[in-house]
């Protein structure tokens, strides 16, 4: 299964996917390039170290989101990837993009969806007190983590935990769920959406 991965940050999910295809717990799994949309992504590099092609379509360097957009969907094209994953990328995946990609691009989200969407999953769990949070991994549609689910991991919340103590430990939890669902998907035993 060829991959290419979308990253904004330092790339701790894609780094747990990088070593499981190293130490062959990720069979059947190649990933052939890593973007970002900004320069100097700790997440990119990961990708070049471990022999994947690295690439960068940074929005600033386009008039309109909608031609970003484009570049983007073009750069990821030129792989012929079977799956996108968004590894931390922290853009909103427009229509020309998803128009080429649908059905094939993968998130990972630190909440239970379809509760607590968007940028702070943890923190907004946290502040409806919930007892139990986890993550997430979904196939990407148009809306903001609305598209259909594919595995969610449970994580229990610890009394009087601050967020980056919890988003630790649901970091832990989704880079295991995120590694079972390449495996699995790529083993055919997880359908594409229609």
């Amino acid at each position: 299964m060829r991959v290419v991965a979308l990253v904004s940050g330092g790339g701790t999910n894609l780094q747990a996917v990088l070593d499981a295809v190293e130490d062959g717990s990720l069979k059947n799994v190649e990933v052939l390039a890593v973007g970002a949309d900004i320069p100097g992504t700790g997440g990119v590099d990961r990708g070049v170290d471990a022999g994947a092609e690295g690439f960068v379509v940074s929005p600033k360097d386009f008039e309109t989101r909608a031609e970003w957009d484009e570049a983007l969907a073009l750069t990821v094209a030129q792989y012929e990837p079977d799956v996108v994953l968004s590894s931390g990328f922290m853009r909103i995946l427009g229509a020309p993009f998803l128009e080429r990609f649908a059905g094939r691009t993968l998130n990972t989200h630190p909440a239970l969806l379809p509760s607590f969407p968007g940028a702070h999953g943890v923190r907004d769990a946290l502040a409806y007190g919930v007892k139990v949070t986890g993550c997430t991994v979904h196939w990407v549609d148009a809306g903001v983590d609305t598209g259909p689910i594919i595995a969610q991991r449970a994580v229990e919340v610890v009394e009087g935990e601050g967020e980056a103590q919890l988003h630790e430990r649901i970091k832990f939890a989704e880079r295991e769920l995120l590694v079972q669902t390449l495996s699995r998907l790529a083993a055919g035993e997880i359908p594409y959406p229609a």
